[in-house]
């Protein structure tokens, strides 16, 4: 190699004429039938092998977030592919770029929310439930004054408790990883409705994100780990829809019951230059 070439140094996979290297191990002999995908998924955001009860507990929000059923995201990859049948890859992006603050977007939000607090300047970590119950209490009254909504409360379906969360808090107690963040979000389901007036149930979503973060894994990767549970997800919806098409149904439940109205005048003057 020429001395002036650039040198791009990287821990995760190279090759060479003979061997093919993944995190520093040979691929085909000490990974592949050997590290099973959610561990290798973390392995390679953290650059560290998880111990088996953390990987139990990531590939556990990997499943909880996985499948919705027809949410937004599943009709969009459906359409899409209805639209292009030769383009899977187009129909998974479309499901993919619907993760956001109302779909799948809410694990990060939560993990970052709970972070915030956590890492307060002058802030103490809680050692007793009293302790834990006077911070979530201050957490949310501060969300609430600043007019932010509370990430991990409320569920548009599970009014009264979404399935997920107490799985995933046990999961977590078993394998001896629960952390903080799911200790304040735990104590931000006790507390928030003497805050708030109401009772919202924590979400599964919520959860998933005090439970990465937790695990120790980057924060700015949260949706993502979300947006890799819903692949497989939307792989299925992709699947079903060649046994059972229904993006078809759907398309035409629009088009053919759509109905003209005049147009409402914009309140907006544009001017040549845009905006």
């Amino acid at each position: 190699m020429p001395e002036s070439a650039s040198v791009y140094e990287t821990a995760l996979g190279a090759s060479t004429r003979e061997t093919i290297t993944l995190l520093g191990r040979d691929l085909a002999g000490e990974v592949m039938g050997e590290v099973g995908f959610g561990e290798l998924a973390f392995w390679l955001a953290t650059q560290r092998r998880p111990t088996p009860g953390e990987t139990r507990l990531f590939e556990a929000v990997l499943a909880a977030l996985a499948d919705h059923g027809f949410t937004p995201t599943a009709i969009a990859a459906r359409l899409t592919w209805l639209s292009a049948p030769d383009s899977v890859q187009g129909a998974l992006a479309a499901g993919l770029l619907g993760g956001g603050s109302r779909f799948l977007g809410v694990t990060e939000d939560c993990g970052r929310f709970l972070h915030e607090a956590l890492s307060a300047p002058g802030r103490d970590i809680p050692t007793t439930d009293e302790g834990w119950d006077a911070l979530a209490v201050d957490t949310v009254q501060r969300a609430k004054a600043a007019g932010r909504r509370v990430p991990g409360l409320g569920h548009h379906v599970h009014k009264e408790r979404d399935p997920r969360t107490p799985r995933l808090f046990q999961i977590a107690a078993e394998e001896g990883v629960r952390g903080p963040h799911l200790d304040l979000l735990a104590a931000v389901g006790r507390v928030h409705t003497e805050v708030l007036g109401r009772r919202l149930p924590l979400n599964g979503a919520g959860v998933c994100g005090a439970a990465l973060a937790d695990l120790g894994l980057p924060l700015e990767l949260l949706r993502g780990f979300a947006l890799l549970a819903r692949t497989a997800g939307l792989i299925g919806q992709l699947a079903e829809e060649l046994r059972t098409p229904v993006a078809n149904e759907i398309f035409l439940s629009v088009d053919l019951h759509n109905r003209p109205v005049p147009p409402v005048p914009s309140a907006t003057r544009w001017t040549s230059g845009g905006r």
